[in-house]
Order: C-alpha cells, then sequence, then structure tokens
C-alpha cells in the first residue's frame, strides 16, 4: 500500500505508487470533451472513473461540507465527489480525487482548497487531490502532464467542439431518433483509436478529422422544420453541467427548441489572452510574452480551422472567431474585466445576437459576483443596442427549484415563438404581395403581347396585301 507524503506545508501529495494503485474520481463538466479526456488520461496508465451522477443526495452533501455562501458550482463539484467517496462503491485508502486549477481569481483556484477542507471535515483528508494546472501552482510527482498527453487533451477540447456544435444542429431535427447520439458515439470511439495509435493530432490529420466530421454528420437525415434558436451562456460549469443547469439541454429539446451552446475553446483562449492583457496592463518578461503568445496562436489556428470545416456546409452555422467576439465587445466592457468568464460571457451573447439567435438563457449560479456583473448587469446593455433580444437570467442553486426555473424559460419561450408566428405571417404576407405583383405584372406584359399582336395583324402593313383585297372585291362586283 502507496505511503503518505505530505509536503512542507502539509498537503497531501499524489506519489508514484499511488499512480499503480489508486483510482482517481473526476466530475464531469462536458460529457462528451471530459469523456474523451477521461482515456487520454487513461492512456497514460491512470485509472480514472468520471461520475455521471446526478442526484439530490450531491446538493445535500455539498450543504452539510460546504459553507452555505460558497457559489453553487463548488458545492455541486465538491458534494458530487464527496457523495461518491461515501456511497461504499470506492475503497477510500486507494482513491484520489482531480480538479482542474487554472490560477484565476474564482473557481478555478478556489475550489482545491475547499475541497480539501471539506475532506477534512468528513474525515477523508487522507484522499490526495489532484490539480490539473499549467500555471505551475501545484505540482505531484505522481501525475505528470507530458507533452503526448497535453496534446491529447487539447485535441479533445478541439474536437469535443465540432462534434457538440454539429449534434446540437443535427438532434432537434432527425428523421431517426437517435441517429445523431450514434454519430457522437462513433466519433469519440474513433478518435480515441486514433489517439491511442499517436494520430490524430498532426496539422493534416486533424483537417482531415474536420473535414470528416461535418461530412458525416451532414448526412444525418434530417426535417428542418423551423424551431426557436436558444443560446445558452453564464457561469462555465452551470453553463455546460447537465448536474448544474438540471439538464437544461434536454429540457430544450423536449420544447422543441434547438439549444445552441459556446464552445470550450473561447472560454481556453479568453484565459490564455488575459496572460496578454496583463502583461499589457502591468508588464511581463519577454519570454513568458512570446510563450503565451504562441500558445494563442497554436490554439486559434485550429479553431480557424473548426470554422472552416463547419463553413463547407450552408445548413450548420459555424462560430465566430475569438478575435471577431473580442472585438464586438469592446464597447461594453474593458479587457480587464476578466474573473470569472469576464467579458467573454458579454461577448457570447453579442456573437449569439449577432448570429440571429436573440433568445438566450443566461445560467446564474448563486454566489458568482462576476456573473451577476457581466452576465446579467450587461443585459439591459445589450438591449438598448438589440431591441429583439429576448435574454433572461435564470438563478441556480441549491434553493432553487427546478420548476420554477423551467417556468422562467417557458415564458421566454413564450415570447420568442410570438415573435416567430409574426414574422412568419409578416413574411407570408409579404411573399403573397410579391405573388400578386408578380401575377400582375405578367399579366401586364401578357396582354401587351397580344396588343402587339393583333396590332401586327389588323394594321396589314404589306401594301401588296391590301392591293390585292382591293382587286378581288373589284372582281366580285
Amino acid at each position: 500500500m502507496a505511503k503518505l507524503v505530505y509536503d512542507k506545508n502539509g498537503r497531501l501529495i499524489f506519489t508514484k505508487e499511488m499512480k499503480e494503485e489508486y483510482t482517481i474520481l473526476m466530475p464531469q463538466m462536458l460529457p462528451v470533451h471530459f469523456g474523451m479526456m477521461k482515456r487520454c488520461l487513461e492512456m497514460e496508465g491512470y485509472k480514472v472513473d468520471m461520475l455521471n451522477t446526478n442526484h439530490r443526495a450531491i446538493v445535500n452533501t455539498g450543504l452539510k461540507y460546504v459553507h452555505n455562501d460558497t457559489c453553487y458550482p463548488a458545492l455541486l463539484v465538491i458534494g458530487q465527489l464527496i457523495e461518491a467517496i461515501q456511497s461504499g462503491k470506492y475503497d477510500v485508502n486507494k482513491t484520489a480525487l482531480i480538479i482542474t486549477q487554472t490560477g484565476g481569481g474564482c473557481r478555478a483556484s478556489n475550489y482545491i482548497h475547499l475541497l480539501r477542507k471539506a475532506l477534512k471535515k468528513a474525515g477523508l483528508d487522507k484522499i490526495p487531490v489532484i490539480s490539473i494546472n499549467l500555471s505551475g501552482l501545484e505540482k505531484n510527482p505522481g501525475f505528470k502532464l507530458n507533452l503526448k498527453l497535453i496534446m491529447r487533451l487539447v485535441y479533445s477540447m478541439v474536437y469535443g467542439d465540432i462534434i457538440v456544435l454539429l449534434a446540437n444542429q443535427c438532434r432537434p431535427y432527425e428523421i431517426e431518433k437517435g441517429a445523431t447520439d450514434k454519430m457522437v458515439e462513433f466519433w469519440e470511439n474513433e478518435l480515441l483509436a486514433q489517439f491511442e495509435k499517436s494520430e490524430g493530432l498532426g496539422p493534416s490529420s486533424f483537417r482531415e478529422n474536420l473535414a470528416r466530421i461535418a461530412e458525416d454528420f451532414a448526412n444525418i437525415p434530417v426535417a428542418r422544420v423551423p424551431k426557436v434558436r436558444v443560446g445558452v451562456v453564464g457561469e462555465i460549469y452551470i453553463k455546460y453541467s447537465p448536474l448544474g443547469n438540471n439538464n437544461l439541454e434536454d429540457f430544450l429539446l423536449s420544447e422543441g427548441c434547438e439549444p445552441v451552446v459556446p464552445g470550450l475553446i473561447d472560454f481556453i483562449l479568453f484565459k490564455i489572452d488575459n496572460r496578454l492583457v496583463d502583461a499589457d496592463l502591468y508588464g511581463s518578461n519577454i519570454f513568458k510574452r512570446a510563450v503565451v503568445g504562441l500558445l494563442k496562436k497554436y490554439i486559434s489556428a485550429r479553431q480557424h480551422e473548426l470554422i472552416a470545416a463547419v463553413r463547407k456546409y450552408p445548413q450548420f452555422r459555424a462560430p465566430e472567431p475569438f478575435e471577431v467576439i473580442k472585438e464586438n465587445v469592446k464597447d461594453y466592457l474593458g479587457y480587464g474585466n476578466k474573473m470569472g468568464e469576464g467579458w467573454l460571457l458579454t461577448g457570447e451573447m453579442l456573437e449569439l445576437i449577432n448570429d440571429g439567435i436573440v433568445d438566450i438563457v443566461c445560467t446564474q449560479p448563486f454566489g458568482c459576483l462576476p456573473n451577476h456583473i457581466v452576465g446579467k448587469g450587461m443585459i439591459r446593455a445589450i438591449k438598448n443596442h438589440h431591441d429583439d433580444a429576448n435574454i433572461v437570467a435564470i438563478d441556480y442553486d441549491a434553493g432553487a427549484t427546478k420548476i420554477n426555473q423551467e417556468n422562467r424559460i417557458k415564458l421566454m419561450l413564450s415570447n420568442a415563438r410570438a415573435r416567430m408566428e409574426k414574422e412568419s405571417g409578416s413574411a407570408a404576407h409579404t411573399a403573397a404581395k410579391a405573388a400578386a405583383d408578380a401575377d400582375a405584372e405578367a399579366d401586364k406584359v401578357y396582354n401587351q403581347s397580344l396588343d402587339d399582336e393583333d396590332a401586327r395583324i389588323l394594321d396589314l402593313p404589306d401594301m401588296d396585301v391590301k392591293d390585292d383585297i382591293l382587286k378581288n372585291s373589284e372582281l366580285n362586283k
């Protein structure tokens, strides 16, 4: 059994021996992306179990071990992890937890400390917590982010984005129920099989995969009847996680809508871009700035290739590049607004509206101050410039009822459907008027042609013919 080793600050370290013996529990946020990331970790020899649990006991456990004023996503993530350990399914002496830590001023850095505090309160402080970060915040001998693993994780995010993007545009319209989900599963397995052979990560194979994915989803039989397209924005965990937003995407599908959820790449680019903004505002050494700039350029190039693959099929909506989103928001917020989702949240709403998706759900987790500023706080400013924006802010917390959340969304949808009917009626009136005008013009042209033909015949411009008629009339006398 692996020996427990602590660093000088008393933090329990995940050792090389633990890698061989321990099962790592991983919370889920995006089903497709995180499913691929889990498999990538397993390729490196880690034993990983991704938690897909979704029940009230998770909230109750979170309330028990996390302060009531802590943000709702923290309560859910910590509650899900501790509830899984206490379920009896795992050996507490051979279990570790893993969580991301990006170094920001919000959940990205603070959850790990809240989690360790909760584990201690629950008598589970002998369970190590692994930090996934690129900032050098915490290091563990038994968990290393080598270049191959980083590449696989990055490409899992990009491939996950295009799969989810296209799946959301096919699933509401599919003729054969389940065809989209089968295609999602096929491409997850296909890409992971490539990863195991160190394929699918080079420039040419990446572009080839993007083209094949777009083509396969374009070939799914669909019936594209008019539906309300609903954008989903907000705090990153609540926006993406079915546990966090009470299966919001499934609810929108059940209401006959098409969910439109911005991808994860923009958030990653936003976090990288923040480093450059910091350098502009506060200064930075040249080497660090150059490295960050190259990383941003690399991931931006992958995003542009994704967009190019999607734009080959006019039935699909392609996202805007990160640079366009950043440019759109400059008249609303300064780029120093970067806590949590920062200015990107406002930018995502503007991107959706500019693409004609004016019906938007802004997911508001309790206790998320940045979200209340750059999300809910910007709705009025956006509506001042976009009269047709139909945005509703929905609060998600331990005390909010699902039925109340869904009723507020239904009210927003009723306004959206009323607008669609009005636009449809106006379009039908315009089409009918155009058809009537076209018929009238056709009649005018036809009557004119008859007049011209009659004139040609009756005027008898050929004088020889007139003379023959006169001669024939004289002979008859």
